[in-house]
């Protein structure tokens, strides 16, 4: 197998949540043009059929943020593939504030698209991977799940369940050759990125403390999602993929 080979995703189908916005439309594109057949979510319609206009890629509207939400989606996702040979969890949201003036509603939402919902995806659509004896889920996290920032407690809560998820996940399908791992990023443009961190007050000290100098973009996370999702990462299992330049290693 050549090295195009290894690094392609032909004949697979791809289910990405989020896919309409941010990291989540950047996946899309990127396996898209590496020959995946994708599946994309998110809640609106417009930007959903606005992706789907440079990708080619199929849609589904749907809310991940309730329990039914997500069981909505496994079933919309398996009526028009039989089996979802990668999963990525990128739907996220960031509602960033005090420890002290945080809300309790807006904790149980943090926690209900970011950890809940990656978990009951990847139950609902794990059966078909284990039959097919191949898979793979890619759970985008963050650099915060594993280091602590202030005004971060849900978020990086969440973040961190997410990776203790990723590794729980991992021990129960390895055995039937499914690929299970996280990537862990610094903070990316995007525009939730950008709506957080573009104050110089608050980006300055956090790309001071990051060796390489600067903040991340889409791209290099999409690119690190399509590594792991092709026959290149086969032997990567369970891994935290920390893209942040260095931030967590001084």
């Amino acid at each position: 197998m050549n090295w195009t080979d290894r690094f392609s995703i032909a004949g697979r189908t791809a289910l990405v949540t989020g896919g309409s916005s941010g990291i989540g439309a950047e996946i899309v594109k990127v396996f898209a043009d590496a020959g995946a057949r994708v599946i994309a979510t998110g809640q609106s319609q417009t930007r959903l059929t606005a992706v789907a206009a440079t990708t080619g890629c199929e849609t589904i509207v749907a809310d991940i943020s309730t329990a039914e939400g997500c069981n909505a989606l496994v079933k919309n996702a398996l009526a028009l593939s039989p089996r979802i040979d990668i999963l990525v969890n990128s739907a996220g949201v960031a509602l960033v504030g005090s420890v002290l003036s945080y809300s309790a509603e807006d904790w149980d939402r943090t926690m209900a698209i970011n950890l809940r919902a990656p978990f009951l995806l990847a139950k609902g659509l794990a059966p078909a991977m284990i039959a097919a004896k191949a898979g793979k889920i890619i759970n985008i996290s963050s650099q915060t799940g594993v280091i602590a920032l202030p005004d971060h407690a849900a978020y990086a809560s969440s973040k961190g369940g997410l990776n203790t998820l990723t590794k729980s996940l991992m021990t129960e399908l390895a055995p039937h050759n499914i690929q299970v791992n996280a990537i862990c990023p610094t903070v990316v443009m995007t525009d939730m990125g950008k709506k957080i961190w573009s104050p110089p007050e608050k980006s300055g000290p956090m790309i001071a403390a990051t060796p390489l100098g600067r903040f991340g973009e889409p791209i290099e996370i999409a690119d690190m999602a399509l590594y792991l999702a092709s026959p290149a990462s086969e032997l990567v299992n369970g891994a935290l993929m920390m893209i942040e330049g260095g931030y967590s290693s001084i």
